[in-house]
């Protein structure tokens, strides 16, 4: 096999060069333009069969092996948030109130520079690739589904068929040289909710004549948490938390509704029903005996991400050859962070792996989705080294 951590390293100048310019230009899903712009150019570039337009704003990329062999999607994330960024870099976002705060930018660079990894070895290859490189992971912006969900539809698993699927995640959690690599479940499925209460507004000086929906949210909200406390084992791991309360209009008015946002995430299919089905009878029953309506609208953002044992496997032995030195985390290291992965892991077997890229001593550290977040670059050289050796392992 060539030697891709040379190689991820020798591209470094190219990697980060591009990982800084979609950083300084950062696009909230189904808007990646311009980022979607530049991919397809640089895949193009390199002769590839490349389709823009997947999925609103995704491009697909196909590199066909010397040898017949399977097929596998190597999936890149493109899109920012909405954050306002306070990192003070060279590179700052050019954009106020948009920024990438979750390393999507580096996973776009990783992907274009394993193209041109496994592009100048595709003599070696029993098979093939669809580089993916998909809009709005963070959320549909508006739209019916999200990029995963949106490139699926438009067939990105199909013409042809995907047999295996990777996808990394850049980890700031962690330091430089870390990765996990673990089977079975690795990221939590997801859902948000959204709770309306009407009840019967009036003169804050007047309670008894009104219906108050703001007392009603809050008996819901501390309610909410004895689900997970007293509902689910201690030993499955479950979060439901209230995002947001949305109610009134000034400090002697008792408003007519509230609204409470927020989000459950789970790992057990088992813990997922319970949860959901404790969560509609306590807020319906909470609410009528406070005298108030309850409006639910409960929508799944992602499933559970679950990693195949044999791809996770392979990706496992890649690693620790690659990287003899380094901490390697196969105790199935969870998260409650969810990620659409997990739709296209349901249809089609793989790996999703993480990539440590904190560095305390350059307080490169701060957590995903802050103003400050940022990482060691020296980290999209592990990550694309990893992902390439992978995959080339996956079509000898």
């Amino acid at each position: 096999m060539p030697n891709f951590l040379q190689q991820a390293e020798e591209l470094f100048p190219y990697t980060q060069t591009l990982r800084r310019d979609f950083h300084k230009h950062p696009e909230l899903g189904f808007n990646e333009i311009r980022t979607g712009g530049i991919v397809a150019k640089e895949l193009e570039e390199l002769g590839l069969e490349v389709t823009k337009g997947v999925g609103k704003t995704g491009v697909v990329a196909y590199l066909e092996g010397a040898k017949p062999g399977p097929t596998i999607l190597l999936r890149f994330d493109m899109d920012a948030l909405p954050i306002h960024e306070e990192t003070g870099a060279e590179y700052s976002s050019a954009h106020p109130g948009v920024m990438h705060a979750c390393g999507h930018d580096g996973h776009t660079a990783i992907g274009l520079t394993v193209a041109k990894l496994l592009n100048a070895h595709k003599e070696r290859l029993a098979g093939n690739v669809k580089f993916c490189f998909q809009p709005s992971e963070e959320g549909n912006n508006g739209e019916e589904m999200g990029g995963a969900l949106m490139m699926m539809r438009d067939g990105v698993l199909d013409t042809p068929k995907v047999d295996k699927t990777l996808a990394l995640h850049l980890w700031n959690d962690k330091p430089l040289g870390w990765f996990s690599v673990a089977q079975g479940p690795v990221m939590a499925g997801a859902e948000m909710f959204s709770v309306k209460l009407t009840g019967k507004g009036g003169h804050g000086a007047a309670p008894h004549t009104t219906i108050d929906p703001v007392a009603a949210a809050a008996h819901i909200i501390v309610a909410l948490q004895t689900i997970v406390a007293r509902n689910v084992s201690p030993l499955k791991p479950a979060v439901i938390s209230v995002t947001s309360l949305h109610a009134g209009t000034a400090f002697n008015i008792i408003p007519q509704t509230a609204e409470i946002n927020g989000t459950i995430r789970n790992f057990d299919p088992d813990v997922r029903k319970t949860t959901l089905e404790r969560f509609e009878q306590i807020v319906r029953n909470v609410a009528t005996a406070m005298q108030c309506e309850a409006e639910i609208a409960l929508e799944q953002v992602t499933p559970t991400v679950v990693n195949e044992e044999q791809t996770t496997e392979t990706v496992l032995q890649t690693a620790r050859e690659l990287f003899p030195q380094a901490d390697i985390d196969t105790a199935q290291y969870l998260t409650m962070g969810a990620e659409d992965m997990g739709y296209m892991q349901e249809k089609i077997g793989g790996c999703y792996f993480m990539v440590g890229s904190a560095n305390d001593e350059r307080n490169l550290n701060y957590g995903h989705h802050h103003p400050k977040f940022d990482f060691d670059e020296r980290a999209l050289i592990n990550g694309a080294a990893l992902m390439a050796s992978a995959a080339a392992r996956l079509l000898s």
